[in-house]
């Protein structure tokens, strides 16, 4: 489940109906080279790495370049990103149901001088991504007007008015659950929709409106199902995440807390900030995971219109009845379980607790040694994804894949192994830094590939602006020994001067000294 948020405010029309809210993050539109087969590669094509699903020696990644899969634990991957099933699309939800691994595609699109969110569609495959079925993103006719809920069936009482959502733009899965026959995918304006075909017709949802902490099918009632646009509509009705327990119980996150159901998606009960004692710290609801160990809910509750909320953790052990916080004030992004213990990724790194959320231990550093020196460094504070198996714990990053083969169970202590998507040079004469353009605050490092040409020599980098004034020395006369095909080096650049500031927007460029060679200049532009 794709858990990267960012505030932006917008107004897009769609089907009839506008609105302007809290949205999550925009794909980066990637040019990628399409190959009808994927090869066998030592890393994921990204190095943002969105969800993670482990399941013994095979994981499968949501990466901004489509999915990745390894089936030897880490060893060698396969990149589906620029086949010709996804193209240059970016993943913003997976999953995985006996045997069956789902994704949900999506891009930005400029309309109107505004990054626009367009969901491109879901797939699944059977065979561990030989074929691939592809399904467009789910849309209404404009006669979806109203549905059935229970006795509002147009008999008894009215149907249900409905806002179809005719297009993409602003319709993109974020989530994906199963229950037995039924897949569930929940898709920001689009709302919280099921498939028993696998995926050839969808139905919508009803869930509680605004003003109302239940429905169920044997009471009147007289509100309609669409997404709050200004002060009209339900902000409930703007789902990001959905969690199935067992056959019939459902949690889904929207924008105005959880609902839960206990007969397949029928009656619901919300549980909000505002109706409840003992309740979840924030409304804006952008993830939820279910762990077996000790059948407890997870949720990262962000701060919606009330100024009460705050970010943070919320999470039960009675199904909803009440609920502890923890966490307060951080940014979580996704969740991950390594028995009892609870991974949070964050901005501010991967939060893990072995006791409910009473303590949180960061780790120290996430290094991969190499004969016991130190070969590669993750560099990176905001995290997204989190998964485990066995002894196994993967973290997910902006800035590439993480993997810890814990010892004896230590946590955070063992061997770390990292991945990290980088393009072999042509020549030693070449380099170039990435990401690149470089947002300081958001990418929070940028690396610079280049080669000594396979042997040791001291090595400076140096940074400088438009006009070739000094900004900065990343490394001088460091022993460096890369080839074309190394990862990056591990000194990066953190978008400050000397003095400890962030540069402004602009053009920079780097110089980059090796031994006695040539200088190798490259250009960075910085956007914050």
């Amino acid at each position: 489940m794709l858990k990267r948020f960012v505030i932006i405010f917008l107004f897009i029309s769609a089907g009839g109906f506008s609105f302007a809210q809290v949205r999550p993050k925009l794909f980066k539109i990637l040019k990628v080279q399409k190959n009808q087969t994927p090869q066998l590669n030592v890393a994921p094509s990204s190095n943002g790495i969105d969800d993670i699903i482990a399941i013994g020696d095979t994981i499968w990644l949501g990466t901004d370049n489509g999915p990745s899969l390894s089936t030897d634990g880490g060893n060698t991957w396969r990149n589906f990103g620029g086949t010709s099933d996804f193209g240059s699309e970016g993943t913003s939800a997976i999953g995985y149901d006996k045997g069956v691994f789902w994704v949900a595609t999506a891009h930005t699109s400029e309309i109107n001088s505004e990054q626009i969110q367009v969901g491109s569609g879901l797939h699944y495959t059977t065979d561990d991504g030989n074929t691939w079925v592809n399904i467009p993103q789910p849309t209404d006719s404009s006669n979806d007007s109203s549905l059935v809920y229970g006795v509002n069936n147009g008999v008894d009482y009215p149907k249900i008015q409905a806002l179809p959502v005719t297009v993409p733009q602003e319709n993109v899965t974020y989530d994906i659950a199963f229950t037995p026959g039924t897949i569930w995918i929940t898709s920001w304006a689009s709302g919280l929709r099921k498939s028993t075909d696998m995926g050839k017709t969808w139905q919508r949802v009803l869930l509680p409106s605004d003003s109302l902490n239940e429905i169920n099918p044997n009471e009147q009632l007289n509100f309609s199902l669409r997404p709050k646009v200004g002060t009209v509509g339900n902000n409930n009705h703007l789902c990001f995440s959905v969690v199935a327990v067992n056959d019939s119980t459902l949690y889904v996150g929207t924008a105005d807390g959880i609902n839960k159901s206990t007969d397949g998606g029928i009656s619901w009960v919300k549980f909000n900030h505002q109706n409840q004692t003992n309740s979840i710290s924030g409304n804006f609801v952008v993830a939820m995971a279910y762990n077996i160990v000790n059948n407890s809910i997870w949720a990262a509750t962000w701060q919606a219109e009330d100024q009460n909320e705050t970010n943070g953790v919320s999470f039960s052990t009675d199904g909803g009845a009440t609920w502890k916080t923890s966490l307060l004030g951080e940014n979580v992004h996704n969740f991950g379980f390594k028995g009892e213990d609870v991974i949070c990724p964050s901005d501010n790194g991967e939060f893990r607790t072995d006791n409910n959320g009473l303590t949180w231990i960061l780790p120290t550093s996430i290094t991969q040694y190499k004969n016991r020196t130190p070969d590669f460094t993750l560099h990176a504070n905001t995290f997204y994804s989190a998964a485990s198996s066995g002894n196994i714990v993967w973290l997910g990053s902006g800035n590439g894949l993480a993997k810890l083969d814990e010892t004896n169970g230590q946590m955070w202590k063992g061997n770390w192994t990292i991945y990290f998507a980088s393009q072999p040079l042509k020549s030693a004469t070449e380099a170039y830094a990435y990401p690149n353009p470089f947002s300081p605050r958001v990418d929070q490092n940028i690396y610079f590939k280049y080669s000594t040409g396979g042997t040791t020599q001291n090595v400076t980098i140096r940074i400088f602006d438009f006009g070739m004034n000094y900004v900065r020395t990343i490394i001088q006369n460091q022993p460096r020994n890369l080839s074309l095909d190394s990862k990056p080096d591990p000194a990066t650049w953190n978008g400050k001067d000397d003095k400890g500031n962030y540069v402004t927007n602009g053009v920079y460029f780097y110089r980059i000294d090796v031994g006695s060679s040539k200088p190798v200049y490259g250009k960075i532009i910085v956007i914050q």
